[in-house]
């Protein structure tokens, strides 16, 4: 049992933890991404 249950943990863990890093990684240029959409939109907004 206890080395299916490495096994599990293995198996499972590495993906969750790499998408977990993945995810904040990305959360931030996805934030940096929105602003920027946001500024251009004023602009142009502006410009008309």
């Amino acid at each position: 049992m206890d080395n299916e249950f490495l096994s599990n943990i293995a198996n499972v863990g590495f993906p969750i933890a790499l998408s977990m890093y993945l995810l904040v990684r990305i959360e931030g240029k996805l934030q940096m991404l929105s602003d920027s959409i946001s500024e251009l939109s004023k602009a142009l907004l502006n410009f008309k």
